[in-house]
């Protein structure tokens, strides 16, 4: 399962309240995480990922070849057996999901799109305080664009474990 939305679109709340609601075990997996485990050297470089004053996620080549990697490993775990949940930031929209499609092969996939208004995703990105004011608005459309899903909840006024409950019934 991959799930899209912006920064602050509720996403990993919604992925955690899947685990709970799921009969199977899911492993949970987010592009947040694989930022994070980037060597020092590629944050803030041209050749790995750099965020803009307005929250623009702006990322090199270097970025993309160790991102292949992990989808890869991701994919891979599928293929032994692992249920997965993948938590993305589609910031190239319909390209950054044809990225997926084409490490994903054959194995099955469940499409999730998770919306929130830009506005409530800028007020929820204020009140966490740990990304670069504006990120959230500006991708709260943009990871959208072009992109095609199974299944989609919004978040602005529905709380995760609903959300999670909606994807959680597509699923059966």
């Amino acid at each position: 399962m991959i799930i899209n939305g912006g920064s602050s679109s509720g996403k990993t709340g919604i992925v955690r309240c899947l685990q709970a609601v799921l009969d199977e075990q899911w492993l949970a997996f987010g592009v947040d995480g694989f930022v994070d485990a980037l060597p020092a050297a590629m944050q803030a470089s041209d050749d790995g990922i750099d965020f803009g004053p307005d929250g623009e996620v702006i990322v090199g080549p270097a970025f993309r070849q160790l991102e292949a990697a992990w989808m890869s490993g991701i994919i891979e775990m599928c293929r032994a057996g692992a249920q997965v949940i993948v938590d993305d930031v589609f910031l190239g929209g319909a390209a950054s999901q044809q990225r997926w499609r084409d490490a994903i092969g054959t194995v099955g996939t469940l499409w999730v799109g998770v919306r929130c208004s830009p506005e409530i995703a800028a007020g929820r990105e204020i009140a966490r305080g740990d990304r670069a004011v504006g990120m959230a608005a500006s991708q709260a459309l943009i990871v959208h664009e072009g992109v095609k899903y199974d299944v989609e909840v919004d978040s602005s006024h529905t709380e995760s474990i609903d959300c999670a409950r909606t994807i959680a019934a597509y699923l059966t």
